[in-house]
């Protein structure tokens, strides 16, 4: 795949300005969510022209450290009172997750006439590296899962803000201003927070560093020992480092080659979006959660991108990763069962 875990420097260099030229022009253009959108779009663009391009791992997994302790950062008595309504919504999240996952997996197997385990594994709507793992036990076609998984990722961090922005969906309330941490206190939090990410990797966690921010930033403020949040002049760059991650799935790949996984890929995101719409718009109808932190929620998008873009889109940050943690959670057990169960009816 894209992303590089030992990437040369220039290669390096040359993707963090690319991606910060599309910010700035996604800035000027005024999309939503431009410091993350305006990097994948050019860093895509990029790709498939046939640059070779990679952000090295220690960058990205500091950039989602960082997003989890904004994450914490939101967690205010107001949000734990709201908080009390979220029991419903976690419990209609997993039909629906069922709901997307049959969908995405008929219109593969029979539209496009992948294999019933290509097809299954290809339409989980998550949890990319450990579908990976599982293709890896089957004869199953990982490219074309690869392929399909990365325009999933890529077309919902596309879309999703533009839904918002489109349908009137922009939080009207102001956005909650936090002083800045003291650098010293932010360096602390952010070497807490690698060490609890560590401890997270090691038992298997999602999302492990993210976790580990999120967890140590929320312990900190509720207890009062730190206050403030996480300044500008490190959210941005951590934002298009994301969109950069993002953006250079594709490098390397021609999309000619593979273009019916492509193809596949963007239907099914097209049929997996238009059911979490529908999804979000029930649960916000029942819980009284407003549209576009469900919609956010319920997106089954990377879990670092859906919770940066809650924080950008000024919604509830907490609601949203706590949704998207137990999506990855549920298909860690659904997702092992239906593949079981499907290989022992076709052994």
């Amino acid at each position: 795949m894209a992303i590089i875990s030992d990437v040369d420097p220039r290669r390096a260099a040359l993707t963090l300005a690319i991606g910060a030229v599309g910010a700035v022009i996604a800035l000027f253009a005024a999309f939503p969510a431009p410091y993350l959108l305006g990097p994948a779009i050019a860093l895509t663009i990029a790709s498939f022209a046939g640059l070779r391009l990679g952000v090295p791992m220690a960058l990205r997994n500091v950039c989602f450290v960082v997003i989890g302790i904004t994450m914490g950062t939101s967690v205010t008595p107001a949000v734990i009172e709201a908080a009390r309504t979220w029991p419903a919504s976690f419990l209609l999240l997993m039909p629906a997750i069922a709901v997307i996952f049959y969908g995405a997996y008929a219109v593969l197997e029979r539209g496009f006439g992948y294999d019933r385990r290509t097809a299954m594994l290809a339409a989980s709507p998550g949890h990319l590296s450990f579908i990976i793992s599982l293709s890896a036990d089957t004869r199953s076609d990982v490219a074309a899962i690869s392929i399909i998984q990365s325009v999933r990722v890529l077309a919902l961090t596309l879309m999703v803000p533009l839904i918002v922005q489109v349908f009137d969906l922009v939080s009207v309330a102001p956005p909650l201003l936090l002083a800045d941490m003291p650098l010293a206190v932010l360096a602390a939090e952010i070497l807490a927070s690698v060490a609890v990410g560590m401890l997270f990797l090691r038992w298997r966690f999602p999302a492990a560093l993210l976790l580990g921010g999120v967890a140590v930033s929320v312990s900190s403020h509720i207890s009062g020992l730190v206050s403030g949040g996480v300044p500008a002049w490190l959210t941005i760059p951590v934002y298009v480092v994301l969109g950069c991650v993002i953006g250079t799935r594709f490098s390397g790949l021609s999309f000619f080659a593979m273009r019916r996984a492509f193809v596949a890929g963007a239907v099914t995101t097209l049929l997996v979006t238009l059911l979490a719409g529908l999804a979000s718009w029930l649960v916000s109808w029942l819980t009284g959660v407003p549209l576009n932190a469900v919609l956010i929620a319920f997106a089954p998008g990377g879990l670092e991108t859906m919770a940066a873009m809650a924080v950008m889109m000024h919604v509830d940050a907490t609601y949203v990763g706590s949704h998207h943690v137990l999506r990855l959670l549920f298909l860690s057990v659904f997702m092992p069962l239906v593949v079981r169960d499907r290989k022992d009816k076709t052994s």
